[in-house]
């Protein structure tokens, strides 16, 4: 069995579908790890947890966006007013029900003709059991969306701020201040932590060559995975017209969609 793991989808049902593809996962015998936020962008995140079920072996884990979403499943009522991608999330599941485009401009955001009766049950299942993160102790790795306060174990950072490891920033901020060959210092002594949260287009490239020989032109936004201090980003901005990234967790070889505002290039 290989183990991948996946960046945030953000409702981008056709990158998901091509980096299965390319990688050549096996639904039946490899395991898949999603790092959260498969909420929120495109307005197709239906689709998108359609592809995820039929895989055998899966740990999902939470994203920020994840997270609102699951608030309104239960109480339906959305903390972000539906914006921020939640406005592609809403639609998706309108789309089902046949009442795409239902959805009202209100003073703080949206307001969609959704309940939560709409959301299939293996959804609802899906979205409220995603994991805070995922500890790999036969190899010493650790998968979260966001990050977590190193300087405290991953079990206290549960009990003081759960929601740290959707939300966090800071752990990647240090990671890139780390010089060559460093490692940054966790209480836990991961090997190798995987994140996703904080896009890799944020950064501009430094004009670099890839493994398969693409070049990025200096100065653009860098859609290819960012590794230093231990840290593997691996959100190259699926949300943001980047691509979406899967990864082999032991080889480090990995596989990108084609660009999103390439694959989506007939929606506004």
């Amino acid at each position: 069995m290989k183990t991948f793991v996946v960046g945030d989808i953000h409702g981008a049902h056709l990158a998901l579908k091509q980096v299965l593809e390319r990688s050549n996962f096996n639904i039946e015998e490899d395991q898949l790890i999603t790092l959260g936020d498969i909420c929120d962008g495109r307005p197709y995140v239906y689709e998108c947890v359609e592809i995820l079920l039929p895989i055998k072996n899966t740990i999902h884990i939470m994203g920020n966006h994840d997270g609102w979403f699951r608030k309104w499943l239960t109480s339906n009522s959305h903390p972000d007013y539906w914006i921020q991608g939640g406005y592609g999330t809403a639609e998706s599941y309108l789309r089902r029900i046949n009442m795409e485009h239902m959805i009202y401009k209100s003073r703080n955001g949206y307001i969609p003709g959704l309940i939560t009766s709409d959301i299939p049950d293996s959804h609802w299942k899906f979205f409220m059991y995603q994991n805070l993160y995922y500890k790999d102790d036969s190899r010493n790795y650790f998968f979260v969306h966001g990050g977590f306060d190193r300087w405290k174990s991953v079990s206290e950072n549960k009990s003081d701020h759960p929601s740290i490891f959707y939300w966090d920033r800071d752990l990647w901020k240090q990671a890139m201040s780390c010089g060559e060959n460093a490692k940054l210092v966790t209480i836990d002594n991961f090997d190798t932590i995987f994140i996703g949260h904080t896009p890799t287009v944020n950064w501009r490239s430094k004009e670099k060559i890839t493994e398969n020989g693409i070049i990025i032109p200096k100065g653009k936004p860098n859609t290819f995975p960012m590794f230093n201090g231990g840290v593997w980003n691996i959100d190259t901005g699926a949300g943001w017209n980047g691509k979406l990234t899967i990864m082999n967790v032991d080889t480090k070889e990995y596989w990108q969609s084609d660009l999103v505002s390439e694959l989506y290039k007939e929606e506004v």
